[in-house]
């Protein structure tokens, strides 16, 4: 039984009893968190968690509360020497991004906004708006437009194949579904495509068996034959080709597809054209680079993300649709409890809950807002040619070692290489790369992923750094010959040729 309203019991709230105490522990979080950026290359990338702190996060569920400054300890002690290590110059491990410490404050300010950013008559609305329109313009994308702030890639990527299911099926897919279609809808990309595709293709039920996969190029580029083939072979079989999915940098090697090939196709073929630009869509932001990715803006719709190669704190992606209408149609649900009004607090233009799937939605575009007003966009168009130097001088010293083996062709700013040694065979050679990547991890010297081309396990190293300097990549260098030759001296011949 509820108490009475009289009844004494006191109300409470989670707001602290002491401004003043909060607000002196808030300032130093503030100033260990920009020392923790300012000496990040004093520390090792990575540090293997002790076994005593893991288990420290076995705790049972807290019942009672500890004072602020108690938590904090235990996040200072537990938690913040042990992260990925990808805001170190040395890190490039898969594809990300760094984040800024201007960036870490703004995200502070949202916070402490704590806006649901569904829709509503407030600024975080006219913040959103205006960077969906930056982002159109950054990458030459027609200003009429729709855009979306999501968590990510993958997110951006569903969003994109949503729109383009809802757009092309034969029936209206929100009504009838899967269910009332004749034939089965195909969607197409290279064998290089992200994995979030196949995802995407299960989540929106076409099933991965919907997905086709054409072979690449000796570039690593889709070969669009092949791709034009696989297209008519469906629809001789009398299934529905609906979308091509082209890549602007792939993630294993940062291969970019003949956008514009693919665009002229799908214009021929009535099929939607979505590009996957996770982060190589923002080459864009260079006048030296922008060329490489020309054709992306005619796609019917473009998945990237701005916490990659735009250094902007996790997370923040975007997808743009080039038909507003369509955009909409596919996701807006306006249920009496979300009607919009013409004057108060749901006034406003249409909402973003109407553009994807989330009705509550974080304000990410804060730190992207400030990110952009702090830099201007031309310094990130330097900052990515930077990086993109940097891949080619990694691959320079690849090529000239007598040590190294250079995997794949380095178009952007991803270098895909091993250590290698004309005693061993490739399976020899696949566990002396497997085991020197875990080493050099354990080290704390540096951070690379690996993946496998041609069938040859190989380093990855995905530079989407604006700490990296060149001596960072010579160190890379170094330590993977000395760790290579060290794991030979040990006796690991493996099998020979």
């Amino acid at each position: 039984m509820s108490p009475d309203h009289n009844s004494g019991y006191p109300e409470e709230s989670l707001d602290p009893q002491d401004w003043d105490e909060l607000r002196s522990l808030g300032r130093q979080m503030i100033d260990d968190m920009l020392s923790y950026l300012q000496t990040v290359r004093e520390r090792p990338v990575w540090s293997p968690m002790p076994e005593d702190v893991r288990a420290a996060f076995q705790e049972p569920l807290p019942r009672s509360p500890a004072k602020p400054s108690d938590v904090y300890r235990d996040f200072r002690k537990n938690v913040l020497p042990y992260p990925t290590g990808n805001i170190h110059p040395r890190f490039w491990g898969w594809v990300i991004g760094t984040g800024t410490p201007f960036g870490m404050l703004a995200e502070m300010l949202a916070a402490g906004m704590n806006p649901n950013c569904g829709g509503f008559d407030q600024a975080s609305t006219l913040v959103e708006r205006q960077v969906i329109d930056w982002a159109k313009e950054m990458l030459g994308y027609p200003s009429q437009a729709s855009g979306l702030l999501v968590n990510g890639g993958s997110m951006a990527n569903l969003v994109g194949l949503a729109v383009a299911r809802h757009s092309k099926a034969d029936v209206d897919m929100r009504r009838e579904g899967l269910q009332g279609i004749s034939r089965r809808m195909t969607l197409y990309s290279s064998v290089e495509t992200h994995s979030s595709v196949s995802k995407a293709a299960e989540i929106l039920g076409l099933g991965s068996q919907s997905l086709r996969l054409v072979k690449t190029r000796e570039d690593f580029s889709v070969d669009i034959k092949a791709l034009a083939a696989a297209i008519q072979a469906d629809r001789e079989e009398g299934l529905k080709p609906f979308c091509v999915v082209g890549n602007a940098g792939t993630i294993n090697t940062g291969a970019i597809d003949d956008l514009d090939g693919l665009a002229d196709l799908c214009q021929k073929e009535d099929l939607w054209f979505h590009v996957d630009g996770a982060f190589g869509a923002l080459a864009a932001l260079s006048p030296r680079l922008r060329e490489l990715v020309k054709g992306m803006e005619r796609a019917d719709s473009v998945a990237f993300d701005l916490h990659k190669w735009m250094y902007i704190p996790y997370d923040v992606g975007c997808t743009l649709v080039r038909s507003e209408p369509v955009h909409r149609g596919t996701f807006s649900l306006v249920p009496a409890y979300l009607a919009r009004t013409k004057r108060g607090t749901s006034a406003g233009p249409t909402p973003f809950n109407e553009y994807g799937i989330e009705l509550s939605r974080s304000f990410k575009a804060l730190k992207v807002w400030m990110s952009l007003k702090e830099h201007g966009v031309d310094k990130y168009g330097r900052l990515i040619e930077q990086n993109v130097d940097q891949a080619q001088y990694v691959a320079e010293r690849v090529e000239t070692s007598r040590e190294l083996e250079l995997i794949a062709p380095v178009p952007l700013n991803v270098v895909c290489f091993r250590f290698f040694s004309p005693e061993l065979d490739e399976p020899a050679l696949d566990r002396l790369n497997e085991e020197l990547l875990l080493r050099l991890q354990e080290r704390g010297a540096a951070v690379l992923n690996s993946t496998k081309l041609h069938g040859k396990y190989c380093l990855r190293a995905a530079i989407t750094n604006h700490r990296t300097r060149r001596e960072d990549l010579d160190l890379l260098i170094q330590e993977v010959i000395a760790l290579g030759k060290g794991i030979l001296d040990e006796g690991f011949i493996g099998n020979p040729r």
